[in-house]
């Protein structure tokens, strides 16, 4: 695409392409060069292979669901505290900004980012340790793993297919979230290669956003003393580019400022560090990035160190919160007596879903999973109130 070539009035998804070939680093992911989904569609005449991706995720009836259920804070506990969709939002913002800085696929990353979280249950992850027990001799369940279930088989949007039909590199940017090794679905994606960059910065985005946003939430909860979170270098670094240190007595604005600027501080590291891996690595395309043997997206040691600690405090202080505690082990308590309940007796569960068992021939507790991973946080309790309490309509 030449300087001198007139911009079409209306960008088609060839035109796209081929901005993007001209445009980002040569270690980024281009649409054109996707390997493909499962199913085989016809290509879409505006749009590039991930930005369909997205839009299938932003529509998908999982990722609505995301507004009611916990981040750190049940749903009905406040309007002002995150929540699973929020988190996602937050997230995924960040995401877009390292991927533009970098010159890398921004619908790509914002895929990912914004389908990682589609399979968490109900109540955060006091759910997620729940339903990991109560699955323990029946395959197990991890949140990333179930993200990637139901993209590929549980939303049912098109009538020759299960699932969303996304991309594999979008499908792999899922599974291979975190600590992605252990889990058997990694295999479909070659564990030993790591996933492309974009998918790489969508990890430290979601530490970057949930550090934030849960040193926010706690304080305005009256969990967080500041007093005490100046004790961890970035949050008292942020603090004093801010100007001042902020009190629990007057959140606003000085405290906003210092979340902002804790934000502002760990993208800016990510940013350099990956700066120094990519000089350091030199790769000349993806399959370099796949093949580093480590991940190329970091925070530099300095950096690691300090979010390490802010980890380490906000495990002590918010995490193990007995406000906190009483609600993880509420839940905990309210999902294993569905899934028990459920067990016992099936045809508690509704025939669409008890269906899979006799038609798909699915695993009675894999479908009970999926059943209550599927829950908001208010539709759980709903749910059981409705099996366990008397004077409750079924």
């Amino acid at each position: 695409m030449s300087e001198s070539r007139a911009e079409p009035a209306v960008r088609s998804r060839e035109y796209l392409e081929e901005l993007e070939a001209q445009t980002l680093a040569p270690y980024a992911m281009l649409s054109r060069a996707s390997r493909g989904r499962r199913i085989e569609q016809p290509a879409h005449r505006l749009r590039t292979a991930f930005q369909r991706d997205r839009d299938r995720v932003i529509h998908s009836a999982a990722f609505r669901r995301l507004e009611y259920k916990t981040q750190v804070f049940v749903n009905h506990e406040g309007d002002y505290y995150r929540t699973r969709l929020t988190h996602t939002l937050e997230m995924t913002q960040i995401t877009r900004t390292v991927a533009r800085a970098m010159g890398l696929n921004q619908e790509l990353a914002e895929a990912v980012a914004l389908a990682h979280d589609l399979g968490h249950p109900p109540f955060g992850h006091a759910g997620e340790r729940a339903l990991g027990e109560l699955m323990a001799s029946h395959g197990g369940f991890d949140h990333n793993s179930q993200s990637l279930r139901t993209v590929d088989w549980i939303e049912v949007r098109y009538p020759a297919f299960r699932g969303l039909n996304l991309t594999f590199e979008v499908r792999e940017g899922i599974i291979k979230h975190s600590d992605f090794a252990r889990r058997p679905e990694v295999k479909e994606f070659d564990g030993s290669l790591f996933p492309c960059l974009e998918a790489q910065i969508v990890d430290l985005a979601d530490e970057i956003a949930y550090l934030a946003h849960d040193t926010d939430d706690g304080v305005k909860a009256g969990l967080l003393a500041v007093e005490e979170l100046t004790t961890t270098g970035l949050f008292r670094r942020a603090a004093e580019a801010a100007g001042r240190v902020p009190s629990n007595a007057d959140p606003n604005p000085t405290h906003y400022q210092t979340v902002i600027r804790m934000i502002d501080m760990m993208v800016s590291d990510l940013l350099e560090a990956s700066s120094r891996n990519l000089a350091e690595l030199a790769p000349a395309d993806v399959e370099a990035i796949r093949r580093a043997g480590r991940a190329v997206a970091s925070f530099s040691p300095e950096m690691t160190a300090l979010v390490a600690e802010l980890k380490q405090f906000m495990r002590e202080h918010l995490y193990s919160h007995y406000r906190v505690s009483r609600m993880t082990q509420k839940a905990a308590r309210l999902l294993a007596r569905l899934f028990e309940t459920y067990m016992a007796e099936p045809r508690q569960i509704p025939p669409h879903v008890l269906a899979r068992v006799q038609r798909d021939g699915e695993p009675l507790p894999r479908v009970v999973a999926d059943y209550i991973a599927g829950m908001t946080d208010r539709f759980a309790l709903d749910e059981y109130r409705k099996l366990f309490d008397p004077g409750e309509p079924v």
